[in-house]
C-alpha cells in the first residue's frame, strides 16, 4: 500500500509542477522523464517484470503547442452514470457532470466530463480520436484523472486541455489491468496527433 501511495504522490507532485509552469514544453520534458522512471523502476509500474526488461521509454508524438488550449466547460448536460468492473479493485462508478468544448488545428470537438463517485471523487476525462488503432491505443487515452493526480488545471471556470499530456490507461500495457474507457460520447472523428502513442513491448 505504501508503494502505491508513493507512486500516486509522485504523480500528484508532477502534475502540480505542470500546473505551476502552465504545462509549457520545458516541464513537458520533465513529465516524460518522470513517467519513464516510474514505468521502468517503480514497483507499481503498469509493466510486469518481463516488460520492464525490454522497456526503453514510452512513445510520444512530438510536442505541439497548438494542441494546448482552454476548453469551455458546460455543466448543463443530462447526467448519466457508468459502472465498470475493474477486477480485484471492485467497481468504479462515475457520472457525467458536464462537457468541455475545444478547438484544435485538426477540428473542434466536445468531450463528456465525468465525476468519479465515491469518497473524495474526482474529474475524469477519457477520449478517443481518429489516431486510435493506428498510432495510439485502440480504446482511447486519458487527459484527466484527478483522483490519481492527473490534473492539468483550470482557468476562469474552464478546463486546460493540453493534449500533449494525453496518456494511455494501464490496460493498454498489460492485460492484467482493467480500466474504464472512453464511451462513444467521448470520441471525436478527427486526429489528435500529440501525446502518448501505443507501446509495443
Amino acid at each position: 500500500m505504501l508503494d502505491l501511495l508513493s507512486y500516486r504522490r509522485t504523480v500528484s507532485n508532477l502534475y502540480a509542477t505542470v500546473r505551476e509552469h502552465n504545462a509549457d514544453k520545458s516541464i513537458y520534458e520533465t513529465w516524460v522523464a518522470t513517467r519513464d522512471d516510474l514505468f521502468a523502476n517503480h514497483s507499481q509500474s503498469a509493466l510486469d517484470f518481463e516488460q520492464k526488461g525490454k522497456f526503453n521509454g514510452l512513445q510520444y508524438y512530438d510536442y505541439d503547442p497548438a494542441y494546448d488550449v482552454v476548453g469551455t466547460f458546460n455543466s448543463d448536460v443530462e447526467p448519466k452514470e457508468y459502472h465498470v468492473d475493474v477486477g480485484d479493485d471492485g467497481e468504479i462508478q462515475y457520472k457525467r457532470v458536464g462537457e468541455v468544448t475545444f478547438t484544435l488545428p485538426t477540428g473542434t470537438g466536445t468531450l463528456s466530463v465525468f465525476w468519479i463517485m465515491g469518497y473524495g471523487g474526482g474529474i475524469f476525462i477519457p477520449f478517443g480520436d481518429a489516431t486510435n488503432k493506428k498510432t495510439t491505443y485502440g480504446a482511447g487515452r486519458y487527459l484527466y484523472d484527478t483522483i490519481k493526480g492527473a490534473d492539468l488545471g483550470q482557468r476562469d471556470g474552464d478546463l486546460m486541455m493540453n493534449f500533449n499530456y494525453a496518456y494511455n490507461p494501464s490496460c493498454s500495457y498489460n492485460y492484467r489491468w482493467v480500466c474504464p474507457l472512453a464511451p462513444q460520447e467521448s470520441k471525436v472523428d478527427f486526429e489528435i496527433p500529440v501525446g502518448e502513442k501505443v507501446l509495443d513491448i
